[in-house]
């Protein structure tokens, strides 16, 4: 028998090959084949094999990969599996939100609790969505026990109730956690270096007080609460690599500076074992217990500095959050009555004051006003929005109030939305992240052997005292050593340009769109609501004969058109009802997709749409309807056939306009070298007059969704990488099958979902943000990849003393705890410059 389960934590190929090999070794397995793409496993089996088995053998191997049923939801907050005493306390506690890797070690993967990377062994990062916000609820400064979801008085002593606030981030917890340790380690190691320093001074003053081996007591005392609690976590984070053989950062400083420790205390305990080189004049063995405790303490010096810089990665969410209100104005029996936000319910009416910020996501339904939705959508200029208009949650009401019903609440809202985007995104991993992937898959097990061999160099080749040369020059070279650089250099970059592509209406779905997008070289956009604005408005509805009448003709169009979604049948109806034009009842209504729409009215087949629709009902377009359609095409203007029983019998004439700012745009992109092409549903004079005004020499007419989805693969087949933007249902399947589908954020859900970016404000302006955003990203990765790779590069062989032959130079262990600490830093801070550009 064959199963076929979905497998969670592969990041690569070497994932695929260690999880289809664990799984063939279960008894009663026959055949295992995996897919990494799918993130699926087919396992034949002779009999079946329950599916708790399979995840007891990949809990044994480490826990780094799990197995589900297909379809079973199984990352989203998925529970980190250790008992709560047993994560590192520094690592903090609190928080309501998910927690993930910052190097996206296990890809999506979440957890619960924070805590350490079960890979990597860095701090897990907690990802910042509405709950970590203020809780808009009401306690008493007296009576913190007394929790309200209203202002008032306290019911215990009368004292007016204060808002109470949502718990610290567990970002900060850690910050505040890793703060109070380093000031511990800074404390005890600060007298342990005094003491140690103090031998390079002749007559040593503090020899007159203590002889050498006491002092050697003392360093070994001062050393104890540095390395057993300030510094142990990173002990239990290199036993934990080396158990699970995830081998990281981590591990090279447990060995680095866990040698020196042991070498010193067994020094201190068993001085005859060791050779006269490691003695110093007294008799006594030199000790280490200077480089153990200063390494750590650089070392953790590092991580704080990494989380405060941290911090500043997701700030692009954080500045999100902040526009998220927690109250508002409920009208309820007339009366205004200010509420949490968390009870408002769908189709409350809501009061917006001028100056708040909009609460929910909604629709006008009494007043008009001008409302700030630049921290939306990325453009400046305030927008004027009158009664029927939609608004959404957290943009800010300009200076006159209106009343609105709520149509999106909590999750729901645009602004909920754009942060899981922005989230989730920040979790993706880029496909030129497997580089580094594939580097540090090798990068622990070399520097082990670089070390060992500087060892034996030194030994062999080295001046006296050579086993302390030896020594000291492979500790260093453990310790200069940085994976972490290497493995934060994408995922920083892509973090933050997330971010700010967010602040400017840019959502980017996965950090694979950043990539490809930086290299698209073909555009094809649609011209309905991408090109022209999208609110179509009928221009004239007009009979063709003297049978029907021009309002029977309206009649006709606006019946039919109440059951469709399509923008162009809402313009007619609205129209429809502007003139006061009396519905007929229809039935058996249908849309031919790309084509137009059908039903029966009063017992007649009526079909409206373009040729291609006519010729579906077999209804005849003569010449001269022709010519009356064409005098409008050519002014850009879309018209519709109406025929009813196979006879055409009227039409009418709907305006799009364009874009104010399309034409800029457009040329933006093509003096980046980008091929621009239209494809549009609508005829070719139509399109012709379109492609004019906006100096579109490529373009194509009377295109179906099949005819644009068979252009974005004959484009690809030419090699180019092509990217889509559109904003219909019809454009759907183009974008999907395109390298990089855009979806305007003005268009159907069906668009967006299947787009890898969408523009929140609709316009082809967005395009060039993204593309400029994309190119700005993938460069800053280069960057932090060139500074990790060559940092490595230049330090390990320093470290290991290749300056010394001809400069005498040698690098001590604690310059390059320090180097390597400020090496991470500097790849964070490399990508953070990415928040200053300007898209």
């Amino acid at each position: 028998m064959k199963h076929t389960y979905h497998i969670h934590g592969m990041t690569c190929n070497g994932c695929r090959g260690h999880v289809e090999e664990t799984l063939s070794k279960v008894k009663g397995v026959s055949k295992v084949s995996v897919n990494l793409e799918k993130a699926e496993a087919t396992i034949e089996m002779e009999v079946h094999i329950p599916l708790e088995k399979f995840k007891e053998v990949l809990k044994k191997d480490g826990g780094q990969y799990s197995i589900h049923k297909l379809g079973e939801h199984h990352h989203t907050k998925e529970v980190k599996k250790e008992k709560t005493d047993e994560i590192p306390a520094f690592a903090g506690t609190g928080g309501t939100g998910t927690f993930y890797c910052p190097m996206h070690c296990e890809g999506d993967k979440t957890y619960d609790k924070a805590g350490d990377c079960p890979v990597c062994g860095m701090d897990l990062v907690e990802e910042q969505n509405l709950s970590n916000t203020t809780s808009g609820q009401w306690t008493c400064s007296m009576h913190p026990e007394v929790i309200k979801d209203e202002p008032g008085a306290c019911p215990i002593c009368g004292m007016d109730l204060v808002p109470l606030e949502a718990d610290a981030s567990a970002e900060e917890k850690t910050y505040k956690k890793l703060l109070k340790k380093f000031w511990i380690a800074v404390i005890f190691t600060l007298p342990i270096f005094i003491i140690a320093m103090s031998e390079m001074i002749p007559n040593n003053p503090l020899y007159t007080i203590l002889e050498q081996k006491k002092w050697n007591w003392v360093q070994f005392v001062l050393s104890i609460p540095v390395v057993f609690y300030a510094t142990w976590m990173f002990f239990e984070r290199a036993y934990k690599s080396i158990k699970t053989w995830n081998l990281n950062m981590f591990t090279l400083i447990g060995i680095g500076a866990g040698i020196s420790w042991l070498f010193s205390l067994f020094g201190m305990f068993f001085p005859d074992i060791f050779p006269s080189q490691f003695k110093t004049a007294s008799g006594s063995v030199h000790v280490y217990f200077e480089a153990a405790t200063v390494i750590l303490t650089l070392v953790l010096l590092g991580q704080l500095l990494e989380a405060r810089a941290h911090s500043k990665t997701n700030s692009a969410v954080k500045e999100l959050l902040k526009l998220a209100p927690n109250k508002a104005t409920k009208i309820v029996d007339g009366e205004a009555i200010e509420v949490s936000i968390d009870k408002i319910t769908l189709h409350d009416i809501l009061k917006v004051k001028p100056g708040d910020k909009i609460p929910v996501d909604g629709v006008i339904s009494e007043g008009n006003t001008t409302i700030d939705e630049s921290m939306i959508s990325g453009e400046p200029l305030p927008v004027d929005r009158y009664e029927g208009d939609k608004v959404s949650g957290g943009t800010i009401n300009g200076n006159q109030s209106f009343l609105m019903k709520a149509e999106k609440i909590g999750s729901d809202t645009l602004l909920s939305q754009i942060i899981k985007m922005v989230n989730d995104a920040s979790r993706s991993r880029a496909p030129i992240q497997n580089l580094a992937d594939k580097v540090s898959g090798y990068f622990v097990p070399v520097v082990v052997v670089i070390s060992l061999i500087t060892f034996g160099i030194w030994a062999i080749w080295g001046p006296e005292p050579v086993y302390v040369y030896a020594f000291v020059n492979a500790i260093a070279v453990l310790i200069i050593a940085c994976p972490c650089a290497l493995g934060l250099a994408t995922p920083m970059s892509i973090m933050v340009g997330v971010g700010k592509g967010a602040q400017n209406g840019v959502l980017v779905k996965n950090a694979e769109a950043l990539e490809r997008m930086a290299k698209v070289d073909t555009l094809i956009i649609d011209k309905t609501g991408t090109i022209t604005e999208g609110k179509p408005t009928v221009e004239k509805a007009a009979a063709f004969n003297t049978i029907l009448s021009d309002t029977e003709v309206l009649q006709y169009i606006v019946s039919l058109n109440t059951n469709s979604e399509h923008p162009l049948a809402e313009a007619t109806v609205k129209y429809g009802k502007e003139q006061k034009v009396a519905m007929l009842k229809s039935e058996e209504f249908s849309a031919v997709t790309g084509k137009g729409v059908e039903a029966t009215i009063n017992g007649k087949k009526v079909a409206l749409g373009n040729p291609k629709m006519m010729d579906y009902v077999n209804a005849k377009i003569t010449s001269e309807m022709e010519e009356v359609a064409k005098t409008y095409q050519k002014q850009g203007k879309t018209v519709s056939f109406l025929s009813i029983d196979k006879k055409v019998v009227g039409y009418i004439v709907i305006g799009d306009k364009i874009k104010a700012t399309s034409a800029k745009a457009i040329k933006a992109l093509q003096d980046k070298g980008i091929s621009v092409i239209m494809l549009t549903g609508d005829n070719h004079d139509t399109a012709q007059a379109v492609a004019s005004e906006l100096n579109l020499t490529d373009f194509k007419a009377s295109m179906l969704p099949e005819n644009k989805l068979q252009e974005v693969e004959k484009l690809q087949q030419q090699g180019k990488v092509v990217a889509m933007a559109g904003d219909g249902i019809n454009d759907a399947p183009a974008l999907a099958k395109s390298d990089v589908g855009i979806a305007m954020g003005t268009g159907t859900d069906v668009a967006i979902e299947s787009a890898m970016i969408t523009l929140v404000k609709g316009n082809l302006h967005g395009i060039v943000k993204a593309q400029y955003l994309s190119e700005a990203v993938m460069k800053n990765i280069k960057q932090n990849l060139f500074f990790a790779l060559i940092y490595n590069a230049i330090g390990i062989p320093i470290a290991a003393g290749v300056l010394f032959p001809v400069f005498g130079i040698l690098l001590s262990p604690m310059i390059a705890a320090l180097a390597m600490s400020f090496s991470s830093v500097s790849v964070i801070v490399n990508a953070l410059r990415l928040k200053n550009i300007k898209i």
